[in-house]
């Protein structure tokens, strides 16, 4: 029988989540191989699709090229960022009735593979404003992992620094932006 094509991998945007937390720790997303086909001319399993639930606003940019690949803007809203490949052909396909038994077959096609930068358009869920030199950016690096510049002296802070605050929760935070003083 025919092999079964793989799974394809898919960017899903999801209005429940404000940042890419869960995509920080996964180098690589993979769908499953489909399977081989068998005898009596049984075809194989397809692979299963691999979805990836990102935030509404992500960018998917080809990582070399720095090329777009794709903008998941609004709930629901699907990216295919890597297509399954195609299963092989098995003997049965090439029977006739002067080959009644071949002893070949052919094989499937690879699956594409890329690598990816994923960034997200960011709106600040809370924005620090006051006056300068009043401790708005040692708030920001001490409530998230963000590294602004801190010194003693008036308008250290010249462009936004933006830090998020994990909540415990899988892929769910608080967007913390420290403004430039008044």
């Amino acid at each position: 029988g025919r092999g079964g094509s793989g799974g394809t991998v898919y960017f899903i945007a999801d209005s429940s989540l404000n940042t890419l937390a869960g995509l920080r720790n996964k180098i690589h997303v993979k769908a499953k191989h489909g399977k081989n086909g068998i005898g009596k001319n049984k075809d194989g399993q397809h692979g299963n699709d691999a979805y990836v639930r990102v935030p509404c606003g992500t960018i998917v940019r080809e990582l070399h090229t720095e090329k777009v690949a794709g903008e998941l803007r609004t709930h629901g809203e699907t990216l295919c960022v890597a297509r399954a490949g195609r299963g092989g052909r098995g003997n049965a396909a090439f029977m006739t009735h002067r080959r009644t038994a071949p002893k070949f077959c052919e094989r499937g096609e690879p699956g594409s593979e890329r690598w990816l930068s994923v960034e997200l358009r960011l709106v600040a869920d809370v924005g620090f404003l006051g006056m300068p030199n009043a401790g708005k950016s040692t708030l920001l690096s001490s409530a998230s992992a963000a590294k602004p510049k801190i010194a003693n002296y008036p308008f250290t802070t010249i462009v936004p620094n933006l830090g998020v605050c994990d909540l415990g929760e899988e892929s769910s935070g608080l967007v913390l932006c420290d403004i430039p003083g008044l």
